[in-house]
């Protein structure tokens, strides 16, 4: 299976830039996972796909506002932080730029010395731990101080913080949105309570690894990164009751769908706890928990596009994605949606 297999013509000016002023008026292409087939609709019409008794599965993550720009000390130079890993108390695994400037011993200052940097050590793949002081509570400090980390294909300034996050952001730690969940607002969220529709809450943060591109020609020779996921006892069992009354579950955003596969058994029950996953999702994978996915449209080459190919079939995706092309959907964080599943009949 090679990378180039994932490939696909974009036009760069369907990158969306910016958000919607109304987050659930996006576009939603519905494509059935077996037959191909697809329905143009608005994300808001998601309640027509919707049956009670299915259960809905949301990543509660949180973005902090992990860019960071400051001076090194000793030469004035200007350096760029991306907070990625929290490892202990004060220190960060930290992505740096230009990081040929900042060897261990590097002192970085914030926000007219607010916040200080020390490098303790660079990591095997350039990345930095770095040990922050501070007065106060750094949290605090962050959010004086820092800037969303908006992924490198967006150019536009974001006016309003909240728009990189979804609505029921709870758990900080990411350094990217669980982008598939941006499409909800909490009147949406509601109209699907009230139709039968279980939700059940879990935790992955969100690293860095999500944008990067695969590197290597073989897809199975790409390594993928850790993230730290949690599911409560009382998500599994929500989602395991689903199951079991032959409800389906459907999963918001790859991030969830990562999370649930992680922790699931070979006959789909779902077992509580947190951890680090590197759960590596490709054509030829046999889903074990989900059985439908809201998502947004991927990179090319991306392991995202890998993930939602492997639930609905590489054919099946990239003629989904050349219609969208031709149809000028919104692409990327603060684009349009796609819900895969295998039913498309709609409800008035």
């Amino acid at each position: 299976m090679k990378t180039s297999d994932f490939n696909f013509e974009l036009p760069p000016e369907l990158i969306a830039q910016d958000p919607l002023e109304d987050r659930s008026s996006s576009r939603l292409l519905v494509l059935d996972k077996v037959t191909g087939e697809r329905k143009h609709r608005i994300f808001r019409d998601i309640l027509r796909f919707l049956k009670p008794g299915d259960c809905l599965v949301i990543n509660d993550t949180k973005v902090i506002p992990a860019r960071l720009i400051g001076m090194k000390k000793d030469t004035g130079a200007n350096i760029e932080f991306l907070l990625l890993k929290r490892k202990e108390n004060d220190i960060w695994e930290t992505l740096v730029k230009p990081g040929r400037k900042c060897k261990v011993g590097a002192r970085i200052s914030f926000g007219e010395g607010e916040l200080e940097a020390e490098v303790q050590e660079v990591l095997p793949d350039g990345n930095r731990l770095v040990q922050f002081s501070y007065d106060g509570i750094f949290e605090e400090v962050l959010d004086r101080l820092g800037q969303m980390p908006l992924p490198p294909y967006i150019t536009h300034k974001l006016k309003d913080k909240d728009r990189y996050q979804t609505v029921y952001a709870k758990y900080e730690g990411s350094a990217a949105a669980p982008t598939a969940g941006l499409h909800f607002t909490k009147e949406l969220l509601e109209e699907i309570r009230e139709m039968g529709v279980k939700i059940a809450r879990v935790t992955l943060h969100v690293g860095l690894g999500t944008f990067r591109p695969v590197k290597v020609d073989n897809v199975l020779d790409h390594h993928m990164h850790s993230e730290f996921y949690q599911v409560s006892e009382e998500a599994a069992d929500l989602i395991n009751g689903t199951k079991r009354a032959g409800g389906r579950i459907i999963s918001v955003g790859t991030t969830s769908t990562r999370t649930l596969e992680s922790v699931a058994l070979e006959d789909g029950t779902v077992i509580p706890g947190s951890g680090n996953t590197e759960i590596f999702i490709y054509p030829g994978y046999q889903f074990k928990v989900i059985d439908a996915l809201i998502t947004n449209f991927h990179l090319p080459e991306s392991t995202l596009l890998m993930l939602v190919s492997a639930l609905a079939g590489r054919e099946h995706i990239l003629a989904a994605y050349e219609e969208a092309v031709r149809e000028r959907y919104r692409f990327f964080s603060f684009g349009d949606a796609m819900f895969i599943t295998d039913d498309l009949s709609e409800k008035e």
